[in-house]
């Protein structure tokens, strides 16, 4: 390794140290939150399908109505946190709702039972979601956004690697034949996925700490509950995001097209950890490069990459092609999720960051439901491929329409 080596990675590190403590705080709590939802999510589609009977237009209702759910709440819990300062005390609550409902999964005996707790267990995220991103974004300039988010989004997919072993290692042990497990086996698994997220609620009490204002913004200057709050710029990306996201089905699918492409349901774990581990690598490279190339550039490469990927999937024949795909498919997660909520942050002010990233999340939770009852529909009644590739052209026309949007940052407002 040369000097000029050595310096560029001590300068990479280096950003990372300078990041505020809440950012390493509610990172830590991402990691043990999706390490306890990972444990559950990768064997789902299979449970599903498998052991209660669900078809593939089932699983994207679950997941379709689950998400939206979940979308639809962070717009009212990003407002409320705008309107009343308070940020953490919705960070806490909804993670504490998640640790309460993800182990009834141990009980369930039909697929709606499982679409009342995927529900129930996103409306935590809906409570949790856009308060935190706006504490995440309180403290860091404009400069070092992109890092932050990045950073944060990493850590959520380390979790969504160690998440996966654990389920491996627990259905390896508990299952009589891993690579058939009952139903019974799937849901003692389910039943240790509450521990992690227990140990984050710790975390926000003793380590997430929220400054607050002397005087709240609402008393002078009250948060309108309004898009007419932003400027035309800001909902023109919202509309883009919403085209986007109907093209982005649930992940589900993808692990059902895999076990269909032969890779047998006990590695299925192992394949979402391999995923994740891209997603981590990418997450780190994607925040860093749009700090310095810009967030629409990176955005645009992502949504690139998801075209591509979801047209491999329609004709994806082998399990090896499957693994290679997933690997790619992270890349989209690394230059796209961190990059788009830092990009919300750039748009806005401060005092209006949470009710921003509830109408960012809600232009997501709009179009997640008809994606993936639109996505499940096509497989159910055209076949896989057509499926795939209907994604992959919408993904390609949201491309084209975010080009002409500015993501110039608010000048002389930022944190």
């Amino acid at each position: 390794m040369d000097a000029a080596e050595t310096k560029a990675r001590w300068k990479f590190w280096k950003r990372y140290k300078g990041l505020p403590p809440t950012v390493f705080a509610l990172s830590a709590v991402s990691f043990l939150n999706d390490t306890s939802s990972e444990i559950i999510y990768p064997l789902l589609p299979a449970f599903l399908f498998l052991s209660l009977g669900a078809t593939p237009f089932a699983i994207g209702l679950i997941e379709g109505i689950a998400e939206s759910a979940a979308s639809i709440l962070k717009l009212f819990s990003g407002y409320l946190s705008d309107k009343f300062n308070r940020r953490k005390l919705p960070v806490f609550l909804g993670y504490a709702l998640a640790a309460v409902v993800r182990p009834l999964l141990a009980f369930v005996t039909t697929w709606p039972q499982v679409l009342f707790v995927r529900t129930t267990d996103r409306v935590g995220k809906g409570i949790r979601g856009a308060p935190r991103d706006a504490l995440l974004a309180a403290d860091v300039p404009y400069e070092k956004r992109g890092f932050a988010f990045g950073f944060n989004r990493a850590a959520d997919h380390l979790g969504a690697v160690v998440g996966p072993v654990i389920a491996f290692l627990l259905l390896t042990y508990l299952a009589a034949n891993p690579e058939e497990p009952t139903a019974k086996e799937y849901q003692q698994v389910f039943l240790f996925a509450s521990i992690p997220v227990v140990i984050g609620l710790f975390v926000i009490i003793f380590f997430v700490h929220e400054e607050r204002p002397k005087e709240s913004v609402s008393s002078d200057n009250p948060i309108k509950f309004s898009l007419r709050e932003f400027d035309g710029n800001f909902i023109k990306y919202l509309g883009v995001i919403a085209l986007f996201t109907l093209s982005n089905s649930t992940d589900a699918f993808l692990l059902l097209r895999a076990e269909q492409a032969g890779i047998a349901p006990a590695m299925l774990p192992l394949l979402w950890m391999v995923l994740h581990f891209s997603k981590v690598f990418f997450s780190l490279l994607g925040g860093d490069l749009s700090d310095r190339l810009g967030r629409k550039a990176m955005i645009i490469a992502g949504w690139a990459v998801y075209a591509l990927v979801y047209a491999g999937f329609a004709f994806v024949e082998s399990a090896w092609q499957a693994w290679v795909l997933f690997i790619i498919y992270g890349a989209y997660f690394g230059l796209t999720e961190g990059v788009e909520k830092a990009m919300v942050a750039d748009m806005v002010t401060d005092e209006k960051r949470g009710t921003a990233f509830g109408f960012y999340n809600l232009a997501y939770g709009v179009t997640v439901f008809p994606a993936s009852l639109m996505f499940g529909f096509l497989w159910y009644q055209f076949g896989s491929a057509t499926a795939f590739l209907t994604s992959a052209v919408i993904s390609l026309i949201a491309i084209i329409l975010l080009m002409p949007i500015s993501s110039k940052p608010v000048k002389g407002k930022q944190a």
